[in-house]
């Protein structure tokens, strides 16, 4: 039997809550295992639910989606739910900093349902929704505020295979486009993967993707952008 994809909905706003619940409900592969009005209920049902994708509004009172990320990935050790960044703007500043705290990727709100269902059962499964370019553009847009951040990991403990690649998961590729482009076999590909974000101290692929950017691991496209 396949193993139900538990979900925990976190948005203010009761009516896009409700929608999404009901959207969920309907889907057999998924069972929600709660909703949140904000993100201190958010933090506190995760905490107790332990699901396996948690769906953040970003911005929510108390508590918003962004801290509420760091502490959900803070809550205990082995545990790192798949936390999902919700939002209107496809542009919007806050996207970063909740990638930054470790979110898995990001969706719009107004995605179609087929879309959106689609996108958490990929992020469920360990894949990435950082092949889009508006994701990448949106790291590059925000990319100078963050360079100099002190607390940016450090990236001079990868072995030349791992950085080779981390660049080529900076820069969009699936597994297993990196495995073809390597010549090597996708398992392989996810061991360093692993390897590579328990030595950056990360969580997500989101979260080592900005790190490749914040260390010049890869180089922003700076025209590409604004396109």
């Amino acid at each position: 039997m396949t193993k139900l994809i538990r979900i925990v909905v976190a948005d203010d706003n009761a009516l896009v809550r409700a929608g999404l619940v009901t959207l969920f409900r309907a889907v057999p592969a998924f069972e929600v295992a709660g909703e949140a009005s904000d993100g201190v209920e958010a933090v506190s049902l995760t905490a107790t639910a332990r699901p396996d994708v948690v769906l953040m509004d970003i911005r929510m009172p108390r508590l918003d989606g962004i801290a509420a990320t760091a502490q959900i990935l803070s809550l205990s050790p082995g545990y790192a739910p798949a936390v999902i960044a919700l939002t209107t703007f496809d542009l919007d500043k806050y996207v970063y900093h909740a990638l930054a705290a470790g979110a898995a990727g990001f969706l719009l709100k107004d995605m179609p349902p087929e879309r959106l269902i689609a996108a958490v059962q990929t992020i469920a499964g360990g894949d990435t929704l950082l092949a889009p370019a508006i994701t990448r553009r949106l790291i590059e847009a925000y990319l100078d505020v963050h360079r100099c951040d002190p607390n940016i990991a450090p990236v001079n403990d990868l072995t030349a295979r791992e950085t080779e690649v981390f660049r080529l998961v900076a820069s969009g590729m699936t597994n297993q486009e990196i495995a073809d482009n390597l010549t090597l076999s996708e398992a392989t590909v996810k061991t360093h993967l692993k390897r590579i974000m328990a030595k950056l101290g990360v969580n997500s692929r989101a979260q080592a993707i900005v790190i490749a950017y914040q260390n010049g691991v890869v180089v922003p496209k700076t025209t590409s952008w604004i396109n």
